[in-house]
């Protein structure tokens, strides 16, 4: 599952999911499946008033959750009614690092893709693919690479984002990594 490996795998790097936000049509049924896996790993869930009529057990998510990055095993959860309000929700909290949506509708995809404001926005894959070694950079170096303006006498390269999108098929980093890993094939696309 999705959720639980973009939150369990190392929860305190900064691509680790923070905040899941899931849509109303779904959530009666996909939220008991996502919490028992989530729990299963550990996962402290805390949850808006929708989010916790369908998980009554769960704590109650205050306002500074939905900004928090917890870097552990903690992860609020959010029922929303729309892609429009789940966008919003994005826009308002999110960390510009890293954003995911896992849906079948292509169109939904395609406008969250354009319309989310990160420097990686991901389509049915973990958040955990946003590491310079996964993208064939080589070794990451610790440094944030969220959109920021640059400081001080800077040249063309210090001036110069990229924005990634991925695109997965419930894809997982537990796949690419450990023992029997999957191994990473760059190519050169000549772009």
């Amino acid at each position: 599952m999705i959720a639980v490996d973009a939150k369990v795998g190392y929860p305190s790097a900064c691509n680790a999911i923070e905040t899941l936000l899931v849509h109303r049509a779904i959530a009666a049924e996909a939220l008991p499946v996502m919490a028992k896996a989530l729990r299963a790993e550990g996962v402290e869930l805390r949850g808006d008033r929708a989010a916790r009529e369908i998980l009554p057990d769960i704590k109650t998510a205050t306002e500074e959750d939905w900004a928090t990055e917890y870097s552990d095993l903690i992860l609020a959860v959010r029922v929303v009614d729309s892609l429009k309000a789940a966008i919003n929700h994005i826009s308002t909290y999110g960390s510009r690092h890293t954003e995911a949506i896992c849906t079948t509708n292509q169109a939904a995809a395609d406008t969250f893709m354009a319309q989310i404001d990160a420097a990686g926005v991901y389509h049915n894959c973990s958040t955990r693919f946003a590491d310079g070694f996964r993208y064939g950079f080589g070794v990451e170096v610790g440094i944030s690479t969220q959109k920021m303006p640059p400081h001080g006498p800077v040249g063309l390269e210090g001036l110069v984002t990229y924005k990634y999108q991925l695109e997965g098929k419930g894809h997982i980093v537990a796949t690419y990594s450990g023992e029997n890993a999957k191994p990473f094939t760059h190519q050169n696309l000549g772009i």
